[in-house]
């Protein structure tokens, strides 16, 4: 299995980072309709919220917002540094960040499990934890370096897939994965959203399941040491 893994890197990094995308659809469902509108993994959508939440807007929530978005930046840089020198591609540093995402997640599931009536602290406390989750993932996965598939946004995927369609006058042989990305980013939103009918928890609990798995998968296929 592990030679496998290691000879088909572009078709392995492909399909873990669709995972990954389809993960964070589910966690911006549990964010947006579990934890008071608030977007933990697409920060465009998140600015948007908290620009017009700023301007006044009913029902809109500014806390929130804003604990993801600092949270997120802080979890890119944190990967940022680690990755730091490296080169592009899965390193034991990539095991590790997706490792933190995945115990991140698990912890952050367990606590909505078990604590029912949650105050708002411990709603902004899985805010803040979702965030800085997503921000490690989006900045492993940018140093991984797939094409197209940066697993927590699809704007400007989507961009790409109609500028280079047949209608945009051109072809791009990335198209089968951006429209991957598309439509795995929301089957995911419509399965969180499905999962928080049931309990909050069960959608951060498959994202953590689906992003371990991901870390170990990664990691077995990652490149052997080499010897002289």
């Amino acid at each position: 299995m592990v030679a496998y893994l290691r000879s088909h890197p572009a078709g392995l990094h492909l399909g873990l980072m669709l995972a990954l995308t389809f993960s964070t659809g589910v966690i911006d469902a549990v964010g947006y309709l579990g934890l008071d509108k608030v977007f933990t993994g697409n920060m465009t959508g998140n600015v948007v919220i908290l620009g017009m939440a700023l301007a006044g807007a009913d029902g809109l929530p500014i806390v929130g917002p804003v604990i993801a978005l600092v949270l997120f930046m802080a979890g890119a840089a944190v990967s940022g540094r680690v990755l730091k020198g490296r080169p592009a591609g899965w390193s034991e540093r990539n095991t590790a960040l997706f490792g933190v995402v995945g115990v991140v997640l698990l912890a952050s599931a367990l606590t909505a499990l078990v604590v029912d009536q949650r105050p708002e602290w411990v709603n902004l406390t899985l805010t803040g934890a979702l965030g800085l989750a997503m921000g490690m993932q989006a900045g492993a996965a940018r140093h991984i370096g797939v094409a197209d598939v940066t697993t927590v946004v699809v704007t400007s995927t989507i961009v790409g897939l109609a500028f280079d369609s047949v209608f945009g006058g051109g072809g791009n042989k990335n198209w089968f994965r951006r429209a991957c990305a598309i439509v795995l980013i929301g089957t995911g939103a419509a399965v969180g959203a499905l999962l928080l009918t049931i309990h909050l928890g069960l959608g951060m609990l498959l994202a953590a399941v689906i992003t371990i798995t991901a870390a170990v998968l990664g990691h077995l296929g990652r490149p052997g040491p080499t010897t002289a």
